[in-house]
C-alpha cells in the first residue's frame, strides 16, 4: 500500500474485506432502523426542493463552490502546515502519522466550519428556504430520538469494544479531550458535512433524480468530499487512481448509513447525534486530541 493510511498502512486485500464487512452491517443496521419506524410515513424531500431547473443550478453550483473550497484548503494546508485542510485530521480512524498543533487543529475546524457549513446555510436561509425545506427540522421528535438512541449505542458499543483507545485514556483525558473533541470535529467535519451533503444536496438529489438514486447519490456524495484526505496522493496517475478508490471504499459504508439515517427520518441532524458527532469523533478520535493538545 503506497498511500500513509496511518502508522502502519494495512494490505490492501483486508482493506477490501474489511469495507465490505462494514458495508454489509451498515446495511444490517440500517434494515433494524428501517423496522423500528416502520409505522413512520418516508418524508418526501423532492418537494422540499425547488423546481427542477433552479435545484439543478443550485447542485451545480455547489458542487463547484465544494470542489473548489476543497482544494483551495489542500493548497492552503500544504503552504502553511506542511499538509492540506482534509475534512478530517491527520489519523482520524485510522491513527496519526505526525503531531498537529493546535493552531493547525484550529484552522482545520474554522476553514470547514465556515465555508462548507456557515456560509452554505446563510446563503440558503437568504435564498428563502426554510429549516424543514433544508432538512433541519424534525418531524417526528420521539421517533427521531429513538433512531438517535439505537445507533448511538450501537455505535459506541464497537467503537469501545473494537477499538478501545478511548477506555485507555486518563479519566482527565476522556473529559477534558472528549469535549475538545466533540467541539472540534463538530465544526470541522460534522456540521460541514450535514449542511453541505444532507441538509442542502439531498433533498435536490431527490428532486432530479428517483428515490434510488437519490439515496445512493447521497452516499457516495460522503467519500467525494473526503477525496483530499491526509494520506490520499495525487502525485501520478497509479497514486490518483488508488487514492479514490480506497477513499471510497473507507468512506462509502459510513455514507450509506447516513444517506439513509436523512432519507428515513428526513431530519439530518439524526445523522450527526446518531452516527457522527460522538461516535466515532469523540469514542475513536479523542486519542488524537490529546496528543495533539498534550492533554495529561
Amino acid at each position: 500500500m503506497p498511500l500513509p493510511i496511518g502508522p502502519h498502512p494495512g494490505k490492501p486485500v483486508a482493506m477490501v474485506i474489511s469495507s465490505s464487512i462494514a458495508l454489509l452491517f451498515l446495511v444490517l443496521e440500517a434494515g433494524l432502523i428501517a423496522l423500528i419506524t416502520r409505522r413512520r410515513a418516508w418524508p418526501d424531500l423532492g418537494a422540499r426542493s425547488p423546481e427542477r431547473s433552479v435545484a439543478l443550478r443550485e447542485t451545480l453550483a455547489l458542487l463547484l463552490y465544494g470542489a473548489l473550497v476543497l482544494l483551495v484548503g489542500r493548497f492552503v494546508g500544504i503552504h502553511y502546515f506542511g499538509e492540506g485542510i482534509a475534512m478530517h485530521l491527520n489519523g482520524s480512524l485510522v491513527g496519526a502519522t505526525r503531531l498537529q498543533s493546535p493552531a493547525e487543529v484550529y484552522t482545520w475546524a474554522a476553514y470547514n466550519g465556515i465555508l462548507l457549513g456557515l456560509v452554505p446555510y446563510i446563503v440558503f436561509r437568504m435564498r428563502g428556504y426554510s429549516h424543514e425545506q433544508l432538512n433541519l427540522k424534525s418531524s417526528n421528535i420521539k421517533s427521531d430520538v429513538i433512531v438517535i438512541a439505537v445507533v448511538l449505542a450501537i455505535g459506541c458499543f464497537l467503537d469501545l469494544t473494537l477499538d478501545g483507545n478511548f477506555l485507555k485514556l486518563t479519566h482527565h483525558q476522556q473529559i477534558a479531550g472528549g469535549l475538545l473533541s466533540f467541539v472540534l470535529h463538530l465544526f470541522g467535519t460534522d456540521l460541514p458535512v450535514m449542511i453541505f451533503i444532507y441538509s442542502i444536496l439531498a433533498p435536490r438529489y431527490a428532486k432530479l433524480t428517483s428515490p434510488v438514486t437519490a439515496y445512493l447519490l447521497g452516499a457516495a456524495s460522503y467519500p467525494a468530499i473526503h477525496v483530499f484526505e491526509s494520506w490520499t496522493r495525487y502525485d501520478s496517475p497509479v497514486h490518483s487512481l488508488l487514492s479514490v478508490i480506497v477513499v471510497f471504499l473507507i468512506f462509502f459504508p459510513a455514507g450509506v448509513m447516513k444517506s439513509f439515517l436523512t432519507v428515513r427520518t428526513g431530519n439530518a441532524w439524526v445523522h450527526v447525534w446518531g452516527f457522527h458527532a460522538v461516535s466515532p469523533h469523540v469514542t475513536v478520535d479523542t486519542r488524537l486530541i490529546v496528543r495533539d493538545f498534550d492533554i495529561h
